[in-house]
């Protein structure tokens, strides 16, 4: 049996049109592919992945399945993440759980991505497929710096260019390609190469096993980055940024983990949120002021002073985030 710190591994990201984009590279696979695949596809956390998994399997003759907590990883195997799960990789085994949200997604592309870093370094070949915003960016930096290989779709080719542009915007990588060559091109790659972990950067270390924990330590957290004056939006912790990253990211000490666009993202949606509530309360109190007449005229008064607020707060609706 092979060592299972000399498996290659084929680590796959993609998003918003991502299922038609895996299913032409599988397809593009040889039969005795000399690695095993793990893939992440954004899907709804009612989405039920052993549909998604048997019908990725009419494109390969590689064996399809969903990832199991704890399930020794085999070569000619195609594992796909669990809806609402992250899919991890440990040493030799695979690893299922309901971690903190990264990105606001799980399954997360960047948590894939890390762990297969962190426990295979130079073993790993990352691959970004089409998808919007950002995710997958963080950890295909870290496949990079661990010496792995990064491989990204032609953006032009890409029903939705984001998360391949993020990455050529941020790091060096090594093959941009249309789906369809990446197949004879790994092919090629794998048969030829000797895997050979080499050095892994501390802070990847360190983050996958905070993933893997579920659970930060503030040692750990201040090796990563500095506290910065800013909040968790889904569990109002301490935010750190992370110093040794191609773009600006953010984690909690529950966990949690933003890039700077998904943080802006998040924030926008909580404080339209919060206007909207407020444009609630003031247009029900007008309403009640309206209702009750008096003789003076008062609360008539403050009710048309509540209306001019609530234009005001609408008028900030429309100018917060407008279209590019």
């Amino acid at each position: 049996m092979q060592n299972s710190k000399q498996l290659n591994l084929i680590v796959i990201g993609a998003s918003a049109g991502g299922f038609s984009a895996v299913s032409r590279l599988l397809a593009s696979f040889d039969d005795d592919l000399n690695a095993s695949i793990f893939i992440v596809i954004h899907i709804s956390r009612n989405s039920d992945a052993h549909i998604v998994s048997k019908m990725l399997q009419k494109h390969t003759n590689l064996q399809c399945r969903v990832g199991i907590d704890g399930e020794i990883i085999k070569k000619h195997c195609v594992y796909i993440a669990p809806a609402d799960h992250h899919m991890m990789i440990d040493e030799g085994r695979i690893l299922v759980q309901k971690g903190a949200y990264e990105n606001h997604y799980r399954p997360s592309i960047d948590v894939l991505f890390r762990s297969s870093a962190a426990n295979y370094g130079a073993c790993v070949t990352g691959i970004i497929l089409t998808g919007m915003l950002d995710d997958g960016t963080s950890g295909m930096y870290a496949i990079k710096r661990s010496g792995g290989i990064c491989i990204v779709q032609n953006p032009e080719e890409a029903e939705f260019p984001n998360m391949p542009f993020s990455v050529i915007n941020n790091m060096q990588v090594d093959y941009q390609l249309p789906i369809a060559e990446m197949g004879p091109l790994l092919n090629d790659l794998l048969m030829k190469r000797k895997c050979d972990m080499g050095e892994i950067p501390e802070d990847v270390k360190i983050e996958a096993e905070i993933t893997k924990r579920m659970s930060s330590r503030p040692e750990d957290l201040q090796k990563l980055g500095p506290a910065m004056d800013l909040t968790c939006p889904d569990c109002g912790g301490t935010l750190h940024k992370m110093e040794h990253d191609a773009i600006p990211r953010f984690r909690c000490f529950t966990g949690h983990a933003f890039t700077g666009n998904s943080l802006e993202d998040l924030q926008l949606s909580s404080l339209e949120e919060s206007l909207w509530t407020a444009i609630r309360m003031m247009e029900e109190r007008r309403n009640l002021l309206f209702s009750i007449h008096d003789s003076s005229g008062r609360k008539t008064e403050r009710a048309e002073q509540l209306e001019v607020h609530v234009r005001r707060l609408k008028a900030m609706l429309k100018n917060l985030n407008p279209p590019e």
